[in-house]
C-alpha cells in the first residue's frame, strides 16, 4: 500500500486557486470547476497527496455546479468535519493524509446510491484516466471503475 503525504513539493506546483481550495478551504464558483462535466472512466485522487478519493462509477450529474460522488472509493481517506462557517453547519470533506480542503457531504444525494452526494471542488482533485491507473500505481482500484 502506497503511503500517502501531504506533499510540500505537490503545494508549491499548485495554482492560486487550488491552493485557494486545498489549503484555505476555499470554493471554487459552481460550474467552473475542471472535472464538472468530465465523464471519463478513472478515479480522482487527492492533488496534495495522490491518496485515491473517488471512482467515476460513483459520479453523478447532481445540478449543483460541482463534480457530485455517492461515496469515496476508499474511505479511510476521507475525514468528514462539522463546519459552521458562514452562518450555517455543514460537513466538511478533508483528505486524511493531505490534509486538503475537498468541499462537503450533504444527505441529499441519490436515495438508491446511499443518499450522499459528495459534492467536491474540482481544484483539489487530479483525474486518472482508468488506462492510466496501473502504471500510476491505482491498479487496486480498477475493479471500482465502470466502463462508461
Amino acid at each position: 500500500m502506497a503511503a500517502y503525504t501531504k506533499d510540500p513539493e505537490a503545494i508549491s506546483r499548485l495554482d492560486k486557486n487550488q491552493y485557494w481550495v486545498t489549503q484555505e478551504s476555499g470554493t471554487e464558483p459552481p460550474g467552473t470547476g475542471e472535472y464538472l462535466n468530465n465523464k471519463e472512466p478513472g478515479i480522482y485522487v487527492d492533488i496534495v497527496s495522490g491518496e485515491p478519493l473517488f471512482a467515476s462509477s460513483d459520479k453523478y450529474e447532481s445540478g449543483c455546479g460541482w463534480p457530485s460522488f455517492t461515496k469515496p472509493i476508499e474511505p479511510a481517506h476521507v475525514n468528514e468535519l462539522q463546519d459552521d462557517s458562514h452562518g450555517m453547519t455543514r460537513t466538511e470533506v478533508r483528505s486524511t493524509h493531505g490534509d486538503s480542503h475537498l468541499g462537503h457531504v450533504f444527505p441529499d444525494g441519490p436515495a438508491d446510491r446511499g443518499g450522499l452526494r459528495y459534492c467536491i471542488n474540482s481544484a483539489s482533485l487530479r483525474f486518472i484516466p482508468k488506462d492510466e491507473m496501473e502504471a500510476q500505481g491505482y491498479g487496486e482500484y480498477i475493479d471500482q471503475v465502470e466502463d462508461i
